[in-house]
């Protein structure tokens, strides 16, 4: 409480001397406070200020527009500061942070304004230059990975004619792989098995599915001249990425083409419904199992199948609808001689261990490539929760010898 008011009525008060500034103070200060509100992460001071000096549909980054920190300090009447450490702009207070996202009607279409932005950024002619440049300076774009990462994330959520028109200008333009590039590095599953000299292959297609935008993949899907099965750099069909993302509306549309390939792997051998189970998307899942050309005890290069990558992340839900098929092997052994139940006890999955150990086909003393059982893990990492339940157990040896001499004892001795 200050003065008898409470904090809501002070942010109130404040927010109306900054509108009460009028012109481009106003617009800037209830500008920055939309972006440090609903961005995906904490900007930097020089990336909110690019942010802010961005003209929607030019194809021009002036920097005669960037506004100093200073200004927007002033601008803002004390509601934001800069963290020095990290340089990073936010709110002076976690309950303004509260105030602001319970009252978006303060920024309108916040949003499709957001994606509009980051669009334009990415269309402007100073980042499509970064193509034919053998080193880039991406120190004078610093809006750039944002923009690049989290475009699609403000689309979906509201997605304005305007902020259509945008991406399908990106996607048009196959000559400048900066953002693709930035987008796709970032994805640490996906990365290592990507050719980046083949960057032209990510399609609009691919954009809007990795992102989820239902209304741009709708739209492209039934476009003349569409591949629905078109494998990208990294060898993802549109249908991986919105599995892989969680995404079931798009994955709902893709599925309902008659020349979708459900079941298509990518560059490493990871298929959608493998993609969806190692993130824990239930909904996708359960579409994709459905489908009787989805094979669920298909395994990747490394012989990992659905139920190993569900098992290994904890994915208690999605374990179980695997488990209630005939035809997924609950005690499949990877490249490594891993099985599903050694991944969720050298991880601490207590609910998966637990689901797993209630099978009679699982053996819970299989021994890796390494001479190492579940057991031998889960005390290694410390999961004191998963060892007693494998001690429990009258066909588990406690006493296991790995390729190294070492017993579960000894390993958690070591830790």
């Amino acid at each position: 409480m200050t003065d008898g008011l409470g904090l809501g009525d002070v942010y109130g008060a404040t927010l109306d001397r900054i509108k009460g500034q009028g012109g481009e103070r106003a617009k800037l200060g209830m500008a920055a406070l939309m972006w440090i509100s609903l961005a995906e992460r904490p900007l930097k001071a020089d990336e909110l200020c690019h942010a802010l000096s961005v003209e929607i549909g030019s194809p021009n980054l002036n920097t005669d527009n960037v506004p100093s920190i200073s200004t927007l300090l002033a601008c803002c009447q004390g509601l934001i500061v800069v963290e020095k450490e990290a340089s990073a702009v936010r709110s002076i207070h976690f309950t303004l942070q509260e105030y602001l996202r319970a009252h978006p009607e303060l920024f309108g279409a916040a949003h499709s304004t957001m994606a509009e932005t980051c669009l334009s950024y990415l269309n402007s002619w100073q980042v499509k230059a970064f193509a034919t440049s053998p080193s880039p300076d991406l120190q004078e774009t610093p809006f750039l990975e944002y923009c690049s990462l989290y475009w699609g994330v403000h689309a979906k959520r509201d997605l304005s004619d305007c902020a259509k028109q945008l991406a399908l200008e990106l996607f048009d333009d196959n000559s400048n792989p900066t953002p693709t590039k930035i987008l796709l590095r970032a994805q640490k599953i996906y990365c290592h098995a990507v050719d980046f000299d083949k960057f032209s292959l990510f399609s609009g297609l691919h954009y809007a599915s990795f992102f989820g935008i239902i209304e741009i993949v709708a739209d492209l899907a039934e476009g003349k001249g569409c591949n629905i099965n078109q494998m990208d750099c990294g060898g993802n069909t549109p249908l991986v990425w919105a599995a892989g993302n969680g995404h079931e509306g798009v994955v709902k549309i893709l599925l309902g083409r008659d020349d979708v390939d459900p079941d298509r792997p990518d560059n490493v051998g990871l298929t959608a419904l493998q993609g969806a189970a190692l993130s824990g998307h239930e909904g996708v899942v359960e579409m994709l199992l459905a489908r009787d050309s989805v094979n669920p005890n298909k395994a990747n290069k490394d012989g990992q199948t659905a139920l190993s990558g569900a098992a290994e992340n904890g994915h208690e839900g999605v374990v179980k609808m695997l488990l209630g098929r005939n035809d997924v092997n609950p005690d499949n052994l990877d490249n490594k001689g891993r099985t599903p139940l050694l991944w969720a006890a050298c991880n601490g999955h207590e609910g998966v261990v637990e689901l797993l150990l209630g099978r009679n086909d699982v053996k819970p003393d299989n021994q890796d490539n390494k001479g190492q059982t579940p057991l031998n893990w889960a005390a290694y990492n410390g999961h004191e929760g998963v060892v007693t339940m494998l001690l429990r157990r009258g066909d588990v040896n406690p006493d296991n010898l790995d390729s190294k001499g070492g017993t579960s004892l000894l390993l958690a001795a070591y830790n």
